[in-house]
């Protein structure tokens, strides 16, 4: 009796967790905006202007004006010489850059970079994803050997292996990134959605 109501609990538990977790990640999200920007309009604007949910809409909308400006190739550049003189700070430029590179990858800018890929090992698949291809990037004694780097996430954890694979054992597979994460983060057990 007690091993099926444990049972019962743990299958809610495992159903309602993601979904709280998605709420209250918003949720923080919304708080946080509302308080750093509500401080700022209250400060600059007339007490009676200022109602609640303001600084959350003004969040959205420099979150938005900032989208729109760094299509323009001058904020751009102003952006990269702002990047490196953080990147010169010593604590800063470690937490940063790695963060950085995190958004970039998930971010699909160049050609194969962040490709999902299924990778051969003795007759097994394994997915995973394409984080380097320009040769001059690598190690110097990995260049010249016809090797791209993987990475192979690894189930039910933040964390996975980074190999220099030979590019024959590496095949291009018609899934998105966000599918594939999904699918080798837990195993398989979502399955591939068809939407």
């Amino acid at each position: 009796m007690f091993k099926s109501i444990s049972k019962t609990l743990f299958t809610g538990l495992i159903t309602l967790l993601p979904v709280v977790l998605t709420i209250y990640f918003l949720y923080w999200l919304a708080v946080s905006s509302e308080n750093v920007m509500g401080s700022v309009l209250r400060w600059m604007l007339p007490q009676a202007t200022y109602f609640p949910g303001f600084g959350m809409i003004a969040g959205l909308v420099v979150v938005f004006v900032v989208g729109l400006l760094m299509k323009a190739i001058l904020m751009r550049q102003l952006f990269a010489f702002g990047e490196r003189i953080l990147y010169r700070l010593p604590l800063f430029k470690t937490v940063y850059r790695a963060m950085r590179d995190l958004f970039d990858f998930f971010t699909p800018k160049k050609e194969g970079l962040g490709q999902v890929v299924a990778v051969t090992y003795n007759g097994m698949e394994m997915i995973g994803f394409i984080t380097q291809t320009d040769q001059q990037r690598l190690p110097e004694s990995f260049r010249e050997q016809d090797k791209v780097l993987v990475y192979l996430p690894m189930s039910y954890m933040i964390g996975g292996f980074t190999l220099f694979i030979p590019s024959e054992h590496v095949r291009p597979i018609n899934m998105s990134m966000e599918e594939a994460m999904r699918f080798a983060l837990t195993a398989g057990i979502t399955g591939k959605n068809s939407d």
